[in-house]
């Protein structure tokens, strides 16, 4: 499941230009949107009429569907076979070191304390993995991860943003029901509804985003522009208490300018390496991207029970707790949330302002001659 983002987004690379490129993230983006409004909904009709394991099998149809339209196209990629060694024991470390950090992130404040000795015996594990994946890199032929390809003035800065905006966007959808249920009185369904706005407006801003990079000679401004708006609608989020329809349109508002740092930093991203690299740099952005996500959803989730009290859950048989309480506790307790969710858009801007910004290839459109 991780290997299909990446090798989407490296086929897109490998049939359009640079310049060209920000247009079809923008529509590579509208992915998230289906799965952002169908995925909940679906999810709902298993849980309440079918198995819960349909959950996986929906994968199946999926799959062979995706197949049957992709590999007929194939044939028309450019191939460039060259044999290649493994670095199997890298791949190894780093998927260990991850695992052990996700599981930190799953078991702290839940089912172990944070300062318990199980914890801290993890953390030392996964940087101790991390550590022993640094010298498996620097020692290998041909290394899992390149660590020179993750330096620089745009590789660097490019995740940062990204994952800075993955994280706050699924950080807000993975929360906002419960803020929806207990302070609005909304049904499971309606609460799922209610992230529409979330979910499809951030395809706007990179629809956007991508069309700005295809003519402008200075693209990474729409993309500053569009995380600091995202900053200061989630600072209007956190200091102030709105009816429904205001919070929509404020969270609307959130996405749109989220959804600009998608297209810049991928682009971005893959225009600062070779061609021969790009798929290891769009692997390693998704991964960093992954993991800041979940990291984020267990701060917001840790931020919430601090907030509320750590003797409740946020899920499970123990969540009717969480929905019991006051409208006013759950307002003030996601004050917090809406301020991270601002510092992150507010660092995802500051990433695209000193993220060096390259000349895409590609044809140029007469305004950016103009200009």
């Amino acid at each position: 499941g991780g290997g299909i983002m990446p090798i989407v987004q490296t086929v897109i690379s490998d049939v359009v230009t640079p310049r060209e490129r920000g247009q079809y993230q923008a529509y590579f983006s509208g992915v998230w949107v289906a799965a952002g409004i169908a995925g909940p909904i679906l999810g709902g009709v298993f849980a309440e009429h079918l198995h819960w394991s349909m959950i996986f099998w929906i994968n199946v149809p999926l799959g062979l569907a995706s197949l049957a339209l992709l590999l007929p196209k194939m044939g028309k990629i450019p191939v460039f076979h060259r044999k290649r060694k493994v670095d199997w024991i890298g791949g190894v470390l780093l998927m260990a070191s991850a695992v052990v950090f996700m599981l930190v992130l799953t078991w702290g404040g839940n089912r172990y304390l944070w300062l318990s000795p199980a914890i801290m015996a993890m953390v030392g594990a996964s940087v101790a993995l991390a550590f022993a994946f640094v010298w498996q890199a620097r020692n290998a032929e041909e290394p899992f991860l390149p660590l020179p390809l993750m330096g620089g003035t745009v590789v660097p800065y490019a995740m940062a943003a990204g994952g800075c905006a993955l994280g706050s966007i699924l950080g807000l959808t993975v929360h906002l029901p419960l803020y929806y249920e207990v302070v609005y009185h909304l049904s499971a369904s309606e609460a799922g509804l209610a992230l529409i706005p979330l979910a499809a407006v951030s395809t706007v801003g990179a629809a956007i985003a991508g069309r700005t990079m295809a003519r402008a000679r200075h693209y990474k401004r729409v993309a500053i522009i569009g995380t600091l708006c995202s900053a200061l609608a989630g600072s209007a989020l956190a200091l102030t208490t709105l009816p429904l329809w205001a919070l929509l349109g404020l969270l609307s508002v959130f996405a749109l300018g989220l959804g600009t740092a998608f297209p810049v930093s991928v682009v971005s991203l893959q225009n600062s390496v070779a061609r021969s690299q790009v798929g290891t740099v769009t692997g390693a952005m998704n991964f960093f991207r992954a993991l800041m996500a979940s990291f984020t959803v267990a701060a917001f989730s840790t931020i919430l029970l601090v907030a509320l009290g750590a003797d409740i859950s946020l899920a499970g048989a123990h969540r009717g707790a969480v929905n019991s309480l006051p409208a006013a506790d759950m307002i003030a307790a996601f004050r917090y949330v809406f301020g991270a969710a601002a510092a992150l858009m507010a660092a995802a801007s500051l990433s695209m302002i000193l993220m060096e910004e390259r000349t895409l290839a590609g044809p140029a459109a007469p305004a950016e001659m103009a200009e």
